[in-house]
């Protein structure tokens, strides 16, 4: 037992100063860590005990895949979700296929289902690669995109490879196309099941938290979350993983709504560390079996050359789809009709403003009726006037404010694209940071022993080509970003007229929240007119030293203020006129102004 402990707390120690060191010597902490469990496995001392790779399926991945949700940018996910659903579904059976194809030529009496298998286990990306791609001030949308394929990639390997193995454990199939035809409905059956529970998971944990006020308390029940979700979905068949990063997402974007400042600040922190430690702890598992995983294939194959040779080929095939696979969807971004879109949008944004003036439904605009496709536009627009002139007059206004906000938010959208478009030199840093990792050694041990000969030399391939990818990727991918010289300031230029945008938004919340006959003191009372009026005449002069507001009434009206301006800012967050950092940047700053005055009002009291 004590030795146990000794062992955690240097694994810890390790992952700590592996982070604090890694910013210096501009080194991901991930690849120290891979680095420094390599040189501990070849200790003569030192035994590395075996690891269920169950306890990485089950007990690291959801927590880990759980946590980047919350924190997933959901607006920019949203709005790119076709390339990220491509690269992590399409993207992910294609390599499967090419490298099934590699494996059954390169090795003799290859199974082809334990082939596909294969290749299932080494298409998944790994999360390290956001994180290096994050510190190279890389554009936002680039590393939504990675981060996006990360989380839901290794469903479709991990689906993919539960279909190979359970058809190799029924005696195979008469035809491989059999196979591949009953993986597309498990995979749709895995994804329904895993939205269904982890959405429903999501909101009641959102609906049970925001009750619970203790932080430590509410925490504690967070912690649980991604292993609810995971759990149910996997008994019904479902894909677990993907039910934990959709309980994320709805958990990440209902927190601003449900949650208290005290509650997102312990979230925020103690996520942040369960992901340190639990990534840290498997890429230093990954150092420490390397020992052991070469030496049974000296034993096993009488030297490394094989598993060298095979881990080689397959790793440049994985590069080379993604190269092709990545160029297509690049260039079909570009090639979207975006200002034509725009045109569109604008003038159904006119239209809709008309209809607001004169109270009564015109029809379509000019050139919107034209062809099939316009005629049922048109039939659906004379439904729709017919039903508002049924309509009361507040129904049809909130009908239009409906209307307007899509239009506003695909126009958002169209202008998010025009001022972060993807280039050649984005798709190179796309295909580069396409790193495997923790998903590929913890599925490569879930390879059964009995119907798979070669397994030793398998498990090798894929720990090869998993540190391989880290190693090489990962330590001249800063590299070849300055090589590429990527012109990247467009996005801060951005980020600094869209916060000053945002203040303004929140400053004219401000001064409502103020005139509003809802403003009231915590207890229920009313505020003196005085001071509200002193409070307005400070928003629009240049602050002083707050010599003659430190008051509690002052302190207990800015907290109501700040109420209006987080509920105008939780508007916006449904919008799409601000991008997801924007809107958190605001939200933190607004969670530190009322954690600051709560501390005020408790040393007032």
């Amino acid at each position: 037992m004590t030795e146990a402990v000794l062992i955690a707390i240097g694994a810890v120690l390790a992952i700590a100063l592996a982070t604090a060191v890694a910013p210096k010597v501009n080194i991901a902490g991930p690849l120290i860590l891979v680095l420094i469990g390599a040189g501990v496995s070849l200790l003569p001392f030192v035994t590395v005990p075996e690891v269920d790779p169950e306890i990485i399926l089950v007990g690291v991945l959801p927590p880990l895949l759980y946590s980047a949700a919350i924190s997933l940018p959901a607006i920019e996910f949203r709005r790119d979700f076709g390339p990220i659903a491509g690269l992590s579904f399409l993207l992910v059976v294609v390599s499967s296929a090419v490298l099934a194809v590699f494996f059954v030529l390169a090795i003799p009496g290859m199974n082809p289902l334990i082939a596909v298998a294969l290749g299932a286990i080494l298409s998944p990306t790994d999360a390290v690669a956001t994180s290096i791609v994050k510190r190279l001030g890389v554009s936002r949308r680039v590393v939504t995109m990675l981060e996006g394929e990360s989380l839901l990639n290794d469903a479709t390997a991990l689906v993919l490879l539960r279909t190979m193995i359970a058809a190799v454990a029924l005696g195979g199939a008469s035809e491989t196309g059999t196979v591949g035809i009953g993986f597309l409905p498990a995979f749709a059956w895995g994804v329904i099941v895993a939205v269904a529970v982890g959405g429903v998971v999501g909101w009641l944990n959102l609906r049970l938290r925001e009750h619970v006020r203790n932080s430590a308390a509410n925490t504690a029940i967070g912690v649980t979350v991604p292993f609810i979700a995971f759990l149910p979905t996997e008994h019904l068949g479902g894909s677990g993983l993907v039910a934990a990063v959709v309980a994320g997402i709805v958990t990440g974007q209902g927190a601003a709504r449900r949650f208290t400042p005290e509650q997102r600040l312990s979230d925020e922190t103690n996520w942040r560390t369960i992901e340190l430690l639990l990534e840290g702890a498997v890429f230093l598992l990954m150092g420490l079996e390397l020992s052991d995983i070469v030496e049974g294939n000296l034993d096993d194959h009488n030297g490394l050359g094989t598993g060298l040779a095979l881990a080689a080929g397959a790793l440049g095939i994985i590069l080379a789809v993604r190269a092709v696979y990545v160029t297509l969807l690049v260039w079909l971004q570009s090639r979207r009709a975006r200002d034509r879109q725009r045109e569109r949008l604008e003038a159904i944004s006119e239209r809709i403003d008309e209809i607001a003036e004169s109270g009564a439904i015109p029809g379509p605009p000019p050139g919107a009726t034209s062809s099939r496709r316009g005629a049922a536009r048109r039939r659906r627009l004379e439904r729709r006037r017919q039903r508002a002139s049924a309509d009361d007059p507040a129904r049809s206004a909130r009908r239009l404010d409906s209307m307007r906000s899509r239009v506003a938010r695909a126009l958002a959208d169209i202008s998010y694209y025009e001022a972060s478009p993807l280039g050649w030199k984005h798709g190179v840093v796309i295909v580069w940071a396409g790193m495997r990792g923790v998903v590929t050694l913890a599925a490569a041990q879930t390879l059964p022993r009995d119907d798979t000969p070669d397994r030793p030399l398998l498990i090798f391939v894929a720990f090869a080509v998993a540190i391989g990818s880290l190693m090489l990727q990962g330590f001249t991918l800063p590299g070849v970003v300055r090589l590429l010289r990527l012109d990247d300031g467009g996005d801060e230029t951005l980020e600094r007229a869209e916060q000053d945008a945002l203040d303004d938004e929140l400053r004219q919340a401000a001064t409502s929240a103020l005139s509003s006959p809802k403003l009231r003191r915590r207890d229920g009372s009313s505020f003196d007119a005085e001071l509200v009026a002193t409070a307005g005449a400070r928003m629009t002069a240049p602050p002083d030293d707050d010599a003659t507001v430190r008051g509690r009434d002052m302190l207990e009206l800015r907290l109501a203020v700040i109420e209006g301006m987080r509920s105008r800012l939780i508007e916006l967050m449904s919008g799409g006129e601000y991008s997801t950092a924007a809107l958190r940047h605001a939200l933190a700053e607004l969670d530190a102004d009322q954690l600051s005055l709560q501390l005020r009002l408790e040393d007032a009291d």
